[in-house]
């Protein structure tokens, strides 16, 4: 009998003709709500997720045929990791799928930042022609530190290799650093960063890392990137270091208000203050969590899990 698979989201055409090829049976369950899904679930092998619920408790409970859950991208905060590992429930994301996108991305919110590319293009559209005012800067010279290196953070710091900035990193784990970033302690990141870029996933450490304690041990006025995770951040403690300048300008692919489905913000247009902030101010740059969202990085991602899923099988 074919090991069975359940499609909880819908990825690249690749994903099924590729596991179909290697003789699993694939289940599109696409608009099938959570809780019809929960009780068919103890009929399947494998799960293939990316955003559209939670895999709590509750349902893998219900699960007791699953032997493996891949998520089509990079974190597992969708899933219950704790009951999934105490399940033998082996667990897949692919990082390795999006980690280029999320490295390019970083650098085009930062270069945008730097020259102040989308004001100036609004104002050129509005027929306004400021030069002096959109005086930029360069990357050469600076020192950009990232907090998380291992595969998105990497993927930035190669991108950076080829400009003339000295480029370093703080990481729980030791070790990490390579020839594109030489690793430091938090604190000596926080004494050296012009910029500072975050790649780390969301955990109890990181949630809300960046607060205004963190923020305030910087020793320098510095530009922000985030295209990790929303959470990490407090907003109304970005907004005031954006108010007082102890942060330059923000570059924010994902933001503490979006919903675990990642595709939508506020149902009921009630903006906080803090994000209302944040779409007005000049010094700021805005994408949907979109990073790591490319045409190349939907391939990626999705061959990524039907390799660990057919080496799983393989072993």
């Amino acid at each position: 009998m074919k090991p069975k698979i359940l499609h909880i989201d819908a990825n690249h055409p690749l994903l099924l003709s590729k596991l179909a090829q290697q003789g699993f049976e694939n289940v599109e369950g696409y608009q099938t709500p959570k809780e019809e899904l929960q009780e068919s679930i103890h009929l399947f092998e494998g799960i293939v997720i990316r955003s559209r619920f939670r895999l709590d408790e509750a349902f893998l409970q219900k699960a007791t045929k699953l032997k493996f859950i891949g998520r089509v991208g990079a974190g597992l905060e969708n899933i219950d990791e704790a009951f999934a590992k105490k399940q033998n429930i082996q667990l897949f994301n692919a990082p390795e799928g999006n980690r280029n996108a999320v490295g390019e991305h970083a650098l085009g919110l930062l270069l945008s930042l730097f020259n102040k590319l989308h004001v100036a293009h609004q104002e050129v559209c509005n027929g306004i022609w400021k030069r002096e005012e959109n005086r930029g800067y360069e990357i050469d010279g600076k020192t950009i530190g990232i907090i998380g290196y291992g595969n998105m953070g990497k993927a930035f710091a190669k991108k950076l290799s080829g400009f003339d900035a000295e480029v370093i990193c703080y990481d729980i784990k030791p070790d990490v650093g390579d020839e594109n970033a030489k690793q430091v302690s938090l604190s000596e990141l926080q004494k050296q960063a012009d910029v500072l870029s975050l790649h780390t996933p969301i955990t109890a450490e990181t949630h809300q890392i960046i607060n205004a304690t963190f923020i305030d041990a910087f020793q320098k006025p510095f530009w922000f990137i985030n295209t990790a995770r929303g959470n990490s951040v407090v907003t109304e403690d970005l907004v005031k270091a954006l108010q007082n300048r102890k942060i330059l300008g923000a570059g924010l692919d994902v933001l503490e208000y979006e919903k675990s489905s990642f595709e939508q913000l506020f149902e009921d247009g009630n903006l906080p203050p803090a994000f209302a902030y944040l779409t007005k101010a000049k010094n700021v740059i805005l994408s949907p969590h979109v990073a790591g969202w490319t045409q190349e990085s939907k391939v990626k991602l999705a061959q990524t899990i039907v390799d660990k899923i057919t080496h799983f099988y393989a072993v």
